[in-house]
């Protein structure tokens, strides 16, 4: 193959992954577009090791922060998430998506924490179980994660299982929407 053959190639293979670069000749500035639904699926991917959430033991609390996550709201329509167990009974609060920022972490309100973290005593989460579920209803496999030894101040996890979904589609019954 040629090598102009293979820059086109190339072009026409990332092309559904770009955002649309044509404007309508009615504007003078282009509209923010989000970035592919793949884009966000190879991400969520590509942090699954070193982890959705992660733990940090901080000033007598423990941590489970969830920013990874909040950084894909944009193509998420909830984060489902269970502590000590796998049932996902829990959501935990997505920010709202600005289409001009869309991988920002929210600024918004009294409490900016309530949108990348959640507290326990000391030591009283073993394990967190978390999907992502998709803006099309679609899940994610369900990653339980667990703190990694002697985790400190400094944020870390680890994966202790991955289990793909019954029915990607199935909304269990949350026992409370808030943490």
């Amino acid at each position: 193959m040629r090598p102009s053959a293979v820059l086109l190639s190339a072009v026409a293979a990332l092309t559904p992954l770009l955002p649309a670069l044509a404007q309508d000749s009615d504007e003078d500035e282009y509209k923010p577009e989000l970035p592919n639904m793949a884009m966000y699926k190879a991400m969520l991917d590509a942090n699954k090791q070193p982890g959705w959430v992660q733990f940090r033991e901080f000033s007598g609390r423990q941590l489970i922060y969830f920013t990874a996550l909040q950084t894909m709201r944009c193509r998420l329509s909830e984060v489902r998430y269970s502590v000590n167990s796998d049932v996902l009974d829990k959501r935990f609060p997505l920010g709202k998506c600005d289409p001009q920022q869309p991988f920002n972490i929210p600024d918004e309100g009294d409490n900016p924490n309530k949108w990348i973290l959640i507290e326990f005593p000391s030591g009283s989460v073993k394990t967190i179980s978390v999907q992502a579920v998709w803006a099309d209803g679609s899940g994610s496999e369900i990653v339980t994660y667990r703190p990694c030894d002697n985790v400190g101040e400094s944020t870390c996890t680890r994966i202790k299982t991955i289990a793909k979904p019954t029915n990607k589609l199935d909304a269990p019954a949350p026992e409370a929407q808030s943490r």
